[in-house]
């Protein structure tokens, strides 16, 4: 009885102090499930915007498909003949998106006519957000004050069930 006191009083704890972490993003990392059928410009306009930096990641069935980058025109036409880099090895493939421009992808197996094909335009990161005014500097503080409180209730909370 006493070791599931303990464990539910940690579990408590973790949970205060998760809530008291800033919220985080990991918006770097784009998953691209490369297959055929698939209208990519329709996925381009949902997944985006795409900043220099970014990473995207294909999969796809090995054997069954490729990621070919192109120039525009081998992108206009489905022709993998001047690829600029091709990757069919494995199941998956990461590739960053390390300039502010316009990349071209296809799969060289023979559905591209039929929309296997990405372009993805990417852009600079905007700039990072102004300071915050007085307002948003006591609303932060008025957050930063209610984990320190749910946190002093979890451990009180957790301090009782161990007499108990």
């Amino acid at each position: 009885m006493e070791r599931r006191t303990a464990a539910w009083a940690a579990a408590l704890v973790a949970l205060a102090a998760c809530a008291a972490l800033p919220a985080t993003t990991t918006a770097n990392k784009i998953s691209v499930n490369w297959m055929p059928n698939t209208n990519y410009t329709v996925w381009e306009q949902t997944h985006g915007p795409f900043y220099k930096g970014d990473w995207l990641v294909f999969y796809y069935t090995s054997g069954q498909a490729d990621v070919v980058e192109v120039n525009e025109s081998g992108y206009n036409r489905c022709d993998a003949s001047n690829a600029i880099y091709n990757y069919s090895k494995g199941r998956s493939f990461a590739f960053e998106l390390n300039q502010t421009k316009t990349y071209y992808f296809i799969c060289s197996f023979g559905y591209c006519p039929g929309g296997m094909k990405l372009a993805i335009k990417s852009q600079k990161l905007p700039p990072p957000s102004p300071p915050p005014s007085a307002h948003d500097k006591s609303a932060a503080l008025a957050r930063a004050h209610a984990g320190v409180v749910l946190y002093a209730a979890v451990a009180a909370l957790a301090a009782l069930l161990r007499v108990v």
